[in-house]
């Protein structure tokens, strides 16, 4: 069973701005970042189901130069708000941390 780990020597979450989050994933090497984007496994519907964010509103850049992909989406709650329990939103990607890296199946592309 791969994980983001088995691709990436970096995964993390923080904001970018107060209405922002953002998450990078930052691979060992040429061939992981190859592998792990041939699988199709970061989308904008897995951070939907995720994080309930509207796929629209969703930005997913892929860096080859740099070996990452960069997601961003809304925060769920404004940084500071009552409700918000992640101010600098460094324990967002926990969620993915666990979940299969499974390839894309046969006629889907990512």
């Amino acid at each position: 069973m791969a994980t983001l780990l088995d691709f990436c020597s970096l995964v993390r979450s923080k904001n970018a701005g107060p209405f922002t989050l953002t998450f990078d994933f930052m691979c060992h090497d040429q061939a992981a970042y190859d592998a792990l984007v041939a699988t199709g496994f970061l989308t904008k519907d897995l951070f939907s189901r995720l994080y309930g964010a509207d796929p629209e509103d969703i930005l997913l850049v892929h860096h080859p130069r740099a070996l990452a992909v960069k997601v961003s989406l809304p925060r769920p709650e404004v940084q500071g708000d009552p409700h918000d329990s992640d101010c600098y939103a460094g324990q967002q990607y926990a969620p993915l941390m666990d979940l299969r890296v499974e390839p894309l199946a046969k006629g889907h592309t990512a």
